[in-house]
This record gives C-alpha cells, sequence and structure tokens, in this order.
C-alpha cells in the first residue's frame, strides 16, 4: 500500500476533537457536521465511541444510516463489549469499520492497564480477530505507539496483521515525537513486519510539541498512506493534525509532495465555520487555512502588492479553500491604494487630490480607532475626522 500516491484522510472531529474540552456537540450537531464531511470530501469519518453513552452510540448509528460517501467508523476499545456495540452502531452504514486500540508502552500497561506485554499480546490478537468477524474492515491503532519499545512494538503489528487488521495505526499519542523519528517508526514497520507493505499504515499526531502536522507528513513519506486529522485541529489537549493545513500542504507543494487525495478544497472554509458555530470555541485569528486573518492583509506595502499581483503574498488564492471574506483590512498600517481600492469597491472614484484629502483624514482616525468599518470611511468623505465616528 506504501506504493500507493493516494492518501486517505481519516477525520475524528467527531471522535477525538469531540471528547476534548469545550467541543461536545449534541446529536443534531454531529449529525450537521458529518453531512458537511462527507461534502468535504473525507475518506473515513470517526463517528464517535459508541460504548461511551447510549447518546454516542445513537449519533453513531445516525450517521451510518444517513450519511454516504465516507466509510463510517467507531472507536472501540479492545474489549468485547466495546467492539460489539461498535459493530451494531454502524451496522447500517453502506461502508463501515470498526478500530480498536490497546496501549502499548511499557509506562501505560504498568500504570493504566496493569497487564503483561505477554496479555496484552494475547489480548490484540483475541480482539481484532473479534472485530474482524463483525466487519472486513478493521483499524488497529498501539496507543503510545512512539513511547512503545521498538522490538515489541514490530512484534504487536505483526500479531494485529495475523490477527486481520486491514490498517495499523501508528499514533504519537502524546504529541512527543519529531519527524525524523516519527518517519523512522513506519520505515522500521514496513521493513520488519510481515504484511505492513500489504495493507494500510496510518499516522495519528497530537500537537503537544506544535509537530502534528510535521509530523504526519514525514509519516506519509515514510510510506503511511492514511492521515488521522480533525477540522480546525481540535482533539486532545493540543488537539489534532489540522485537516485543512494537510490538505493545503498537498495541494500547494505537490512539487515535493506528489499525493492525491478526495478532499473538495472548497469546502475547508465553510466546514470551519459550521464547526465553529457547533463548539464553544473558533478558529484562532492566526489559524493557518482557516482563520480570519489566513488571507487579511493590514500592512500597506502588502496591500499594494496583493492588489497588484495576489502572489506577491499569497502562496493560494482565497477562493480555492471557500474563503469569501474581505482581504484588505483598513487600518492604521495602511497605505493610499487600499484605501482608494476600497472606496473604488463602495462606489466612490476620488481624483488624487480628493484621495489626499480623504486619506490624511483616514490616518488621523485610524491612530484613535482600532476597527475602521465601511461606514467610517464614508463618513470621512464629507467630514473632518473630529466630526466623523468618536473613537472606540
Amino acid at each position: 500500500m506504501a506504493t500507493s500516491n493516494q492518501i486517505v484522510f481519516f477525520d475524528t472531529t467527531l471522535r477525538d476533537g469531540e471528547q476534548s474540552p469545550g467541543c461536545t456537540m449534541h446529536h443534531a450537531e454531529k449529525l450537521r457536521m458529518a453531512h458537511q464531511l462527507a461534502a468535504l470530501g473525507v475518506d473515513v469519518l470517526e463517528a464517535g465511541f459508541a460504548i461511551a453513552s447510549h447518546g454516542d452510540f445513537e449519533s453513531v448509528r445516525a450517521i451510518a444510516t444517513e450519511v454516504r460517501g465516507p466509510r463510517i467508523a467507531s472507536l472501540a476499545r479492545a474489549k468485547r463489549e466495546d467492539i460489539e456495540a461498535a459493530a451494531r452502531a454502524i451496522e447500517p452504514a453502506a461502508k463501515s469499520r470498526i478500530h480498536t486500540f490497546l496501549s502499548t508502552s511499557d509506562l501505560h500497561l504498568a500504570a493504566k492497564l496493569k497487564i503483561t506485554r505477554e496479555q496484552a499480546i494475547d489480548q490484540i490478537a483475541e480482539m481484532v480477530a473479534l472485530a474482524k468477524s463483525y466487519c472486513d474492515d478493521v483499524e488497529f491503532s498501539p496507543e503510545d505507539a512512539t513511547r512503545t519499545d521498538p522490538d515489541f512494538l514490530l512484534k504487536v503489528c505483526e500479531v494485529a496483521i495475523q490477527a486481520g487488521a486491514t490498517t495499523l495505526n501508528l499514533p504519537d499519542t502524546v504529541g512527543y515525537c519529531i519527524p525524523q523519528d516519527y518517519a523512522a517508526m513506519f520505515r522500521m514497520v514496513l521493513d520488519h513486519v510481515p504484511g505492513a507493505t500489504n495493507i494500510v499504515l496510518s499516522a495519528h499526531c497530537h500537537d503537544d510539541l506544535g509537530l502534528a502536522v510535521a509530523n504526519t507528513i514525514a509519516a506519509i513519506e515514510a510510506g503511511a498512506r492514511q492521515a488521522e486529522c480533525a477540522i480546525n485541529g481540535i482533539g486532545e489537549r493540543a488537539g489534532n493534525a489540522a485537516l485543512e493545513e494537510l490538505a493545503a500542504l498537498l495541494m500547494v507543494r505537490k512539487d515535493k509532495l506528489p499525493y492525491t487525495n478526495n478532499i473538495v478544497m472548497t469546502e475547508l472554509f465553510a466546514t470551519s465555520q459550521m464547526l465553529s458555530g457547533c463548539i464553544s470555541f473558533g478558529a484562532a485569528p492566526n489559524k493557518a487555512i482557516v482563520g480570519a486573518n489566513a488571507f487579511a492583509h493590514a500592512a500597506g506595502i502588502h496591500q499594494h502588492g496583493v492588489l497588484a499581483n495576489p502572489l506577491t503574498y499569497e502562496i493560494m488564492t482565497p477562493a480555492s479553500v471557500g474563503y469569501k471574506g474581505q482581504n484588505i483590512v483598513l487600518g492604521k498600517h495602511s497605505g493610499r491604494r487600499a484605501l482608494e481600492h476600497r472606496l473604488t469597491e463602495l462606489g466612490h472614484n476620488l481624483s488624487r487630490e480628493e484621495l489626499n484629502t480623504v486619506y490624511n483624514r483616514f490616518t488621523e482616525l485610524a491612530d484613535r480607532k482600532k476597527l475602521i468599518y465601511d461606514q467610517d470611511i464614508l463618513a470621512l468623505l464629507h467630514a473632518p475626522v473630529s466630526e466623523a465616528v468618536p473613537a472606540s
């Protein structure tokens, strides 16, 4: 599978994302988001953790019933009751997956699970096989893979594949890895685990050190062909790899990353906005791709360049990711060219002398007022700044 150039986008916004603080969604919101994620073109939609609650089970089942396009997955611990609940929840889906996991680092085995390595191996073999009896498509994740003893990790991967796993996810559960180490782990598995080249390897990265996207790209270059991610990068602690950043990277840097995928780029901004409306916070203004400032220009030099040719300061067009907002922001750093452009958009074509007069009024106001709106600009056409809009 590592020889394919197609990247599978596995979206976990409704599972890992939704279970993080401030991101809880009710049933109708999850269903609405699932339909939008399908429109976005994700390949696998992790709809939830069916065993977690009655509400989560019902949401997963409703998504499996109504949403068509993506493969619908439910998370399950490597426990019989979890796997059986996941199987029931995804049963109506046209395409389904059970995603099961078990911790494999010595720290997790001792402190959390209180089992031995041998017991872990037996549990993985038994539960992956059980999942396979319910669903042809089974993903297994050795939780905390990046802090697992390498020799033991190889054994775990071999056992999971033998038991029927069709996707093997190697998560950087605590966001500890740096790109070269994460890539080396994937190469090690491909080189030493029998059958690894016949299944899909997957990357699931957290952003605790700000490297989730970089680590995911490193894994892809090392042979991973599934990227697990979330809209706006939401997820446990510092979050997951941001889907929009990965998709944009693959679009903009085809020269270095010659991979294909099914993401509909023009749906990115709308999907981000919908998520922001469902949870308790939106993307940071400076968030790459979907933040309010991602395509905004306030400095006069930048504004002049962008108005002359957007390529001077934009490596992708706002329209390419579905952004429809105003990208020229007027303030104290703006120049005459940007003010003239906005006035023209508002229907006022000024002579050079008139523009100079209004620009002087504009700079005086901009020194006192942080945000300048269209009504402020129109007021400046007819009145000195002292009679125009008061400072705020």
